[in-house]
């Protein structure tokens, strides 16, 4: 016998429980309550993010291995990666705004792109990665750490003080950190946490049945 119990949603803003109701591609379904977006069907959510996540990896890399900036003073230049600039914060006993760097504009968003690409990659081959609970969990635990665009407007900030006194010359990884903040923004908005569950355990029951 066919278990026909309707599934329920508890809304994210309201804590209302609803229906969990099958949608038409690009429809979504809103709170019978207060109104708020509770669900999409964006059919295309998993190609769109995996290209974004890919295409931020590759700029990430380019991020950290290029100087973020250079000093130029009496025809002497002096460049920085942003890895120098935490170890140089360190060394100067700045040992908190450091660590803060560090997590937030290197490990954070590594860690994301790394889940992202280690969940999407193999879905879209048509696989099931292992544990992969575990790394959508990830995803939901450090969301609220990515600040690549604080660091963005710190360093901005730092630049226009320090043209006072040197002349200051951006480096690649400005820019390329520029292009990652708008990347990560994108993925964000194209990641669909359900339907990612769904394509998961439609192909974990799939090759559990074969």
């Amino acid at each position: 016998m066919t278990d026909r119990t309707p599934q329920l949603i508890a809304c994210h803003e309201c804590d209302l429980l609803q229906r969990d109701i099958q949608l038409n591609p690009g429809c979504y379904a809103s709170c019978r309550r207060c109104g708020a977006v509770l669900y999409r069907n964006a059919t295309d959510s998993v190609d769109r993010t995996l290209a974004y996540t890919l295409a931020a990896c590759m700029v990430f890399l380019g991020a950290n291995l290029f100087p973020i900036f250079a000093i130029e003073v009496q025809g002497d230049r002096s460049a920085i990666t942003l890895f120098g600039a935490v170890l140089s914060l360190w060394d100067q006993g700045m040992r908190s705004v450091s660590t803060l760097v560090l997590i937030t504009a290197i490990l954070i968003p590594a860690l994301e792109l790394a889940s992202l690409t280690y969940l999407l990659l193999p879905l879209k081959l048509g696989k099931v990665p292992p544990r992969y609970p575990l790394f959508m969990r990830t995803l939901q635990c450090i969301e609220p750490w990515g600040m690549v665009e604080v660091l963005m407007l710190g360093v901005l900030v730092s630049l226009v003080k320090l043209t006072n006194n040197f002349r200051v010359i951006p480096g690649m990884a400005l820019w390329s950190f520029a292009v990652l903040t708008l990347l990560l923004a994108a993925a964000a908005t194209a990641f669909n946490a359900r339907d990612v569950w769904a394509q998961l355990d439609g192909k974990r029951r799939d090759l559990e049945s074969k």
